[in-house]
């Protein structure tokens, strides 16, 4: 592999020649700067070799360095050649500043402005200018020149999402976010979230694994007209009755023209999220760029009452699916049956599969057992899946995208006898879902100031875990939606009636376990506090999935902590019963026992 990827870089180097440039920049993403990036985009990988899901590559003439997170470390020795790529830290090690150590001034520094967003592009190009060195926006990506047996997108056609799933038709959609768009004060938004478009026209895709979406870019116009560069040979022959008045769809390809004509016009459009190619072309047209978030993030976030049905309605199936998992699972514990953590996750989709609802896993399975659960984002594909072991912890995080909603949820199991220790640190996270399960809040709250909820019985301890403590999900879309979220530091946008969130704590222990309770909880008008001062809201769980009272100490749960857990576990009973029968039923019954 080492020879492809020096070769590779060779053919880097000669297009870099041919422009006078000094450097080229290769970022994990591609022009849709989205999450997940289809396998015909994975330029990064196609460099280097390397399978993780964020970092940056920069080329220079003699030498290049990978800069990753955190959480490759490990995993960037394993895939990536020492000989042909420095290994640094995508956080400690600024790119900007280490381009201006590396190189001269006058230098000149390539980069794809498709792969970047504006706000990446300014901050940069300021840096970079003060050491006189210039930031150079190629004409064709240097990879896709030389990328011979590059992956084809997917053909695969685009679903209509129907109304009554959707809850409203396009057109109302279109009408509203348009005012939204002439409020701010322009005449036209560049929609580039892929979700949102989908969103917008109640359509749906499978051109990004995990994710039900269609490659493509949007322009909307103030009195809600909308065209869609997209490929067209996707689109089902009555996609106009569907999306209703005022849509067109155009090929990819046309796209810059479109830009170009967009003179005199005002545009909205993130420099946070939209790359700045769409906005640096536009604005070089002669438009008037005015920055904004998507106008469609908050709306979309929203669930009206028929996505929240869809919602509701497969976290039932959802639940009895993984219900059943864990029934084989303790009954193959008990047999002295054990897995690897690549089994155990087929295992799972395997009673997903046969939902006819069911499309694919939301995300990625995380399947850890002991100390591989100690990484909160392990993923069991990037090396040899791991053997369970006896007296252990099994984290199992996983989702599923339905045609009527998308579920994530994690759970923790007992694999024979566990410690005291681990027992005690179970509690310390469970007690905090439940505070955030319970809470309460005034409306204007953001999910930042719920946050420590989650946290104030670990922090009581002197402990504390790495990760946000909720995400926003959407209905058969993103699993990781914003703008909302529980988290420190970024999630300041309030929680609003029919959002959608993870309540999700955990705690990691280096090498030894990992533990993470998240179920998804809607946010919902609080109708107990009837003499309530201010609107106040709570939230209602979606995801009815038992939990494993065996990793639990009572002696850390007050009287409250044990009711709220005695009546969840009598509502799964409640609601999976019917749809589960024999050992499975006997196995449902047992571990939703009062404690």
């Amino acid at each position: 592999m080492s020879n492809t990827i020096a070769a590779r870089l060779g053919a880097i180097r000669t297009e870099m020649a041919k422009s006078n440039l000094d450097a080229f920049i290769i970022p994990r993403a591609d022009e849709y700067l989205g999450e997940y990036v289809p396998e015909h985009n994975e330029r990064m990988l196609w460099a280097s070799g390397f399978t993780g899901s964020a970092g940056m590559i920069i080329v220079l003439k003699d030498s290049a360095a990978i800069f990753v997170d955190g959480r490759y470390t490990v995993q960037v020795r394993q895939q990536v050649d020492a000989a042909l790529f420095d290994y640094l830290s995508l956080h400690d090690t600024p790119q900007a500043q280490w381009l201006i150590e590396q190189l001269g001034a006058n230098a000149k520094v390539g980069f794809d402005a498709r792969l970047h967003t504006l706000a990446w592009f300014n901050q940069t190009h300021g840096e970079l200018a003060k050491a006189q060195i210039e930031l150079v926006q190629v004409a064709q990506n240097p990879i896709d020149l030389n990328w011979h047996n590059r992956p084809m997108p997917t053909s695969t056609p685009v679903m209509l999402f129907s109304e009554q799933s959707a809850g409203r038709s396009s057109l109302e959609k279109r009408k509203t976010i348009g005012s939204e768009i002439k409020k701010q004060g322009a005449d036209i938004a560049i929609i580039s979230a892929l979700d949102s478009f989908c969103w917008l026209l109640n359509i749906r895709g499978k051109d990004i694994p995990c994710l039900p979406v269609v490659l493509g870019t949007a322009l909307l116009h103030a009195n809600g007209d909308m065209l869609l560069f997209t490929d067209l040979n996707k689109l089902p022959e009555n996609v106009i009755d569907h999306v209703g008045e005022g849509v067109s769809f155009k090929a990819e390809s046309e796209l810059a023209a479109e830009l170009l004509s967009l003179s005199g016009c005002k545009v909205l459009a993130s420099p946070d999220s939209c790359n700045a190619w769409l906005q640096l072309t536009a604005q070089e047209a002669g438009a008037q760029l005015i920055a904004g978030s998507d106008p469609v993030a908050l709306p979309k976030a929203q669930k009206n009452e028929a996505e929240l049905a869809g919602m509701k309605a497969c976290h039932i199936r959802d639940g009895v699916a993984v219900s059943r998992f864990l029934a084989w699972l303790d009954r193959e514990v008990n047999a002295n049956r054990l897995y690897d953590e690549a089994q155990l996750a087929e295992k799972l989709e395997s009673f997903r599969l046969s939902d006819p609802m069911y499309q694919e896993p939301s995300f990625d399975t995380i399947s850890a057992t002991g100390g591989n659960a100690a990484m909160c984002h392990y993923n069991h594909n990037n090396g040899t899946p791991a053997q369970m072991q006896m007296n252990s912890i099994y984290l199992v995080d996983s989702g599923a995208q339905y045609l009527d909603g998308t579920t994530d949820v994690t759970r923790t199991i007992a694999i024979g006898d566990v410690t005291d220790e681990q027992r005690k640190m179970v509690t310390l996270v469970l007690k905090g879902h439940i505070a955030i399960d319970q809470a309460k809040f005034p409306k204007g709250t953001s999910g930042m100031q719920l946050d420590s909820f989650a946290r104030q019985y670990l922090w009581q301890h002197g402990f504390d875990f790495d990760h946000g403590t909720g995400h926003g999900v959407g209905h058969y879309l993103s699993v990781h939606e914003g703008p909302q979220g529980i988290a420190k530091g970024r999630s300041n946008v309030a929680l609003l009636e029919g959002m959608v969130l993870s309540n999700e704590p955990g705690y990691y222990r280096a090498d030894e376990f990992g533990i993470r309770l998240e179920n998804l909880i809607a946010v919902r008008p609080c109708e107990a506090l009837a003499n309530s001062e201010r609107e106040m809201l709570e939230f209602e769980a979606l995801t009815f999935i038992p939990m494993d009272a065996r990793l639990l100490d009572k002696n850390y749960l007050t009287d409250a902590e044990v009711s709220w857990f005695n009546q969840y576990h009598q509502q799964v009973r409640e609601k999976l019963s019917p749809f589960m029968q024999g050992d499975d039923l006997d196995w449902l019954n047992k571990v939703t026992t009062a404690i």
